[in-house]
């Protein structure tokens, strides 16, 4: 072969080769960029609206828009509703855009009782609750097979189990809480204090209180929507949960397996079941969701410029 055509097939190979494997967050264009992270349109459409100089870009059938919020480079995008979804969508953002942070804004179900509609939850860890054995049903209760633990109280049949994850440099596999980092929740404490929360809709559905802030506790995430009052006694008794949703501890296990410092603002939308009457969600998302954006940007504009180092996660 000519070496003018071996060069011309070299680059040809080159370029088969980028379309064909993906870019990574090492080989990414841009800076640094905290990813803010919502399950469904109306839980970004503050935050999107916000963004200086978006750059809207489709992966993969997912939006990420690109810009400047409170002073810092980000990401925003959906993860879709599902704990599925928000592993996948999370991973991919990892792998295509240099993240140094997760933050994750949106509503969900209040489980603690002290706690109502329009509170925002700041937990400080979260766990897969509905990772479970179904177990055999004897006479005298129910019997799980050998490989299993009773980790926690069961619920009938459900025994919940710890969660194993992978990741480079760690030997023991197994866990049920992923922590929060603890820099990025003290920054959320500070700003808390900064926010006045919504009590009314645009339509003036006005709550009966003030909402407020609630730094610290668990948070449990699963692939279920709760609005049942004996299940959400169970999940208050059991894991001590202030709240519960759909996708917050998926985030949390992708930014642990690949240790990027995370933090979720859960905004309460609906009593999980506690509330009389119907589910209170189709009334209140709005305001929750406001609530809960408010709050972020609050954070972000708190948030030291720099980020904070990587989590020292045990």
């Amino acid at each position: 072969m000519k070496p003018g055509s071996c060069r011309v097939a070299l680059a040809v190979l080159a370029l088969l080769f980028a379309w064909i494997v993906p870019a990574t967050a090492q080989d990414a264009p841009g800076p640094a960029r905290i990813a803010v992270v919502s399950a469904f349109e109306p839980e970004w459409t503050a935050l999107k609206a916000a963004v200086e100089e978006p750059r809207s870009e489709e992966i993969n059938g997912v939006e990420f828009v690109s810009g400047r919020l409170d002073g810092h480079d980000v990401v925003l995008f959906l993860s879709g509703v599902s704990m599925v979804n928000a592993a996948m969508t999370t991973q991919l953002a990892l792998d295509r855009f240099q993240i140094s942070t997760i933050v994750v804004s949106g509503i969900a179900g209040g489980v603690d009782p002290r706690l109502s509609i329009g509170d925002v939850v700041i937990a400080s860890q979260w766990g897969e609750y509905l990772e479970s054995v179904f177990a055999r049903e004897t006479d005298g209760g129910y019997r799980l097979p050998s490989y299993a633990r009773k980790s926690f109280a069961n619920y009938g049949m459900m025994f919940p189990q710890p969660v194993s994850i992978r990741r480079a440099g760690d030997t023991s596999g197994d866990r049920f809480w992923l922590p929060v980092d603890p820099k990025l929740l003290a920054v959320a404490a500070q700003a808390a204090g900064a926010v006045k929360l919504a009590r009314c809709t645009p339509e003036q559905a006005c709550l009966d209180h003030a909402p407020q802030v609630v730094v610290g506790g668990n948070g449990v995430s699963g692939m279920a929507f709760v609005d049942n009052a004996e299940f959400r006694r169970y999940v208050a008794d059991t894991f001590q949960a202030r709240v519960l949703d759909m996708e917050s501890a998926a985030v949390a296990h992708v930014a642990y397996a690949n240790r990027v410092p995370f933090i979720a603002f859960r905004s309460l939308s609906d009593l999980a079941g506690g509330g009389e009457g119907a589910n209170e969600m189709a009334t209140f998302f709005g305001l929750a969701a406001g609530n809960s954006s408010a709050l972020v940007r609050a954070f972000l504009t708190a948030l030291p410029v720099a980020g904070v180092a990587e989590p020292k996660i045990p």
